[in-house]
């Protein structure tokens, strides 16, 4: 690779720049502005809900951020977060930026801010060289601009952007069907359920806002609530090489589908048998039980928890994306029975005694099916964008060392 390297500084159209300030007595009306949890949760920033801030002209002609800016996070609590590089694309109102963010805007015509933003996440990136660690990891903008970084001709910045980006195009095109698939499920839940316009509705009667044939039943009899556990971190045994999937509610809380993959940490058979944690058959409905309530998961294997899940387990076979949805649909209601002054908790025979409406079987067994095939596809689809993950992350290492030549 014949690639020079450069200061990052020499690649600056304007210097760079640390976002604004605002307390929070002044936010919620003005611009919007970009803040950190916007950074994490977003490697490419767009048009999203963001807070509001006031900005006085002198704010608004130097601290906007416009399509191709990248920007650096210059605080982490953990380690791999300080340095974290999003790009900005399109934006539909002016928008600003925080003061632990680092806004830089590049010259276009000899650095692509794509090629970059990838170049950023690759091995070839030597940013973890500039990260100090206090209380907080972090970067300094005058340590960023010293940065060596590569200069491969601007052609060849363009076709590995357009590379590696077709293959994000796809995980993000892939991202919105699966959102859609669930919303669909969502939605025929409300109308089938809540607002009763369930197939044939016309023929049935209401008595006292319930159609005629419907049952009403509990959790505690129409399904198994299991608790979960943690195995002791102190014996190795319980934890080294383990196999068996093992769900914290952060896996679900840091999810953004209803449908699992994986677990983070893995726990052994030894470990399963010396924890109160329980094997759970696949498709169980996992609802997080403690501080961060009312998440739910579903996983298409045998899986077990920890304390922080109560697990449903239906028991009849048609019913389970009712339970499910209808658990979605009450969240806030289950929160409000959640009891704790440490943290909130719901314990399982709280949960157990939750009232719940059964419709009849026929049309139970109805959406199950529909509902049941929504959510194979949206598996499919996540499935497919870890494959894509997985391809795309080999690549960009070979790409940015010039391995491959393009």
């Amino acid at each position: 690779m014949s690639w020079i390297e450069t200061n990052f500084e020499d690649l600056y159209d304007i210097p760079s720049k640390n976002g604004l300030t605002r307390p929070a007595k002044v936010r919620g009306s003005g611009y919007k502005m970009i803040n950190m949890g916007e950074l994490f949760a977003n490697d490419r920033i767009g048009s999203i809900e963001m807070e509001l801030v006031p900005m006085n002209d002198r704010e608004l002609s130097q601290m906007l951020v416009k399509q191709g800016d990248l920007l650096f996070a210059r605080q982490s609590l953990v380690l791999s977060g300080a340095g974290k590089c999003s790009i900005v694309k399109e934006t539909n109102e002016p928008t600003t930026f925080e003061s632990h963010i680092i806004r830089v805007r590049l010259k276009e015509e000899i650095a692509d801010p794509e090629f970059y933003y990838y170049y950023f996440k690759s091995p070839s990136c030597r940013i973890r060289s500039i990260v100090t660690q206090g209380v907080q990891a972090g970067i300094r903008g005058n340590q960023l601009k010293q940065l060596k970084v590569h200069l491969p001709p601007i052609k060849t910045q363009h076709r590995i952007a357009k590379i590696l980006r077709e293959y994000d195009d796809l995980i993000e095109n892939n991202k919105r069907r699966i959102a859609l698939l669930e919303e669909s499920a969502r939605q025929l839940y409300k109308e089938w359920f809540v607002r009763f316009r369930f197939p044939g509705h016309e023929h049935v009667k209401v008595v006292d806002g319930v159609p005629e044939g419907w049952l009403k039943s509990a959790y505690g009899e129409v399904s198994n609530a299991v608790g979960g556990g943690t195995p002791s971190t102190k014996v190795p045994e319980y934890w080294d090489d383990g196999d068996i999937t093992w769900f914290v509610p952060k896996d679900l809380t840091q999810n953004n589908s209803l449908i699992l993959l994986d677990s983070e940490k893995k726990i052994t058979k030894l470990g399963l048998q010396k924890s109160s944690a329980k094997m759970l058959p696949p498709n169980t409905i996992m609802m997080s039980s403690r501080a961060s309530i009312g998440y739910f998961g579903l996983y298409d294997g045998e899986a077990c928890t920890n304390q922080g899940f109560i697990s449903i387990i239906p028991k009849q076979h048609n019913i389970q994306m009712y339970l499910l949805h209808n658990l979605m649909f009450r969240k806030s209601e289950i929160i409000g029975l959640a009891g704790g002054t440490t943290y909130k908790e719901i314990n399982k025979a709280t949960f157990k005694s939750i009232d719940v409406l059964l419709p009849p079987d026929t049309l139970l067994t109805e959406f199950q099916e529909y509902v049941t095939d929504l959510i194979n596809q949206a598996r499919l689809l996540m499935k497919q964008n870890k494959n894509l993950i997985h391809a795309r992350d080999l690549l960009l290492p070979k790409l940015m060392n010039g391995e491959i030549a393009v």
